[in-house]
């Protein structure tokens, strides 16, 4: 089954970050959706502000007809908790902290929350992602805390992208797979110190694996060509 991303997004720098992450690993054939969680029931103004800024993120990377979700909830990882679960949504993805220096990943309030037993994979995209529009991922290192579900992944997402997978000894990696702590429950995300050191340390971006659950990428499949078609990249899906 095509494997379904959530962009945690508000029309922040940061955020845009995380829209950035989900456009470049819906190359993998993913589903991309936006998600914006509102934290009172306000009224019909803040709802249609509300669904502005999503269609403002879908049309930033060319796909205006993209899903988009408002959620009214007092908490946001709560709210995307519940989404993801509603959507069987395989990863939420997140930009960094406000004001955390460009290149550093840094895991916000609410990512933070959703690495203590989520139910979804949660990647985090590194400060200032937005502004490498030719990121690619020629190597994906793995941290698998011996949970083959991680390495599972590691590899379905290094064949669809075209990469290799290597072992995590904390050299600079194009993106990093980490698996959950061995004592973590079945589909829930938990780090152990060691693997939360690596994501606090990563100036890369990271996926952080529920315990158990391996997400399978398929390539994107390219828009058939004419001789006289410009090469295009594979088209996000929707």
């Amino acid at each position: 089954m095509t494997p379904r991303i959530i962009v945690s997004y508000d029309d922040t720098d940061n955020d845009r970050d995380a829209l950035a992450l989900g456009r470049l690993l819906a190359f993998s054939g993913a589903e991309l959706s936006l998600a914006y969680v509102r934290h009172s029931q306000g009224g019909a103004l803040e709802q249609k502000e509300a669904e502005e800024l999503l269609e403002r993120g879908a049309e930033a990377v060319g796909a205006p007809d993209m899903p988009r979700h408002v959620i009214v909830n007092p908490g946001t990882s709560v709210g995307l908790s519940e989404l993801a679960e509603r959507e069987s949504a395989d990863v939420i993805v997140f930009g960094s902290e406000y004001r955390t220096a460009a290149g550093i990943v840094k895991p916000g309030i609410s990512a933070h929350k959703l690495l203590l037993g989520g139910p979804a994979a949660i990647a985090v995209a590194p400060a200032g992602f937005r502004d490498r529009p030719s990121a690619g991922v020629s190597t994906i290192g793995v941290l698998d805390e011996g949970d083959d579900a991680a390495r599972a992944t590691a590899d379905s997402l290094a064949a669809a992208l075209g990469a290799t997978v290597v072992d995590f000894k904390g050299a600079p990696v194009d993106l990093l797979v980490v698996g959950s702590r061995p004592e973590s429950p079945q589909g829930k995300v938990t780090l152990s110190a060691s693997s939360d050191y690596a994501v606090e340390a990563a100036t890369y971006p990271v996926l952080v694996v529920p315990r158990g659950v391996t997400i399978r990428f398929e390539a994107a499949a390219p828009e058939p060509q004419t001789p006289q078609d410009e090469p295009e990249a594979p088209p996000v899906s929707a």
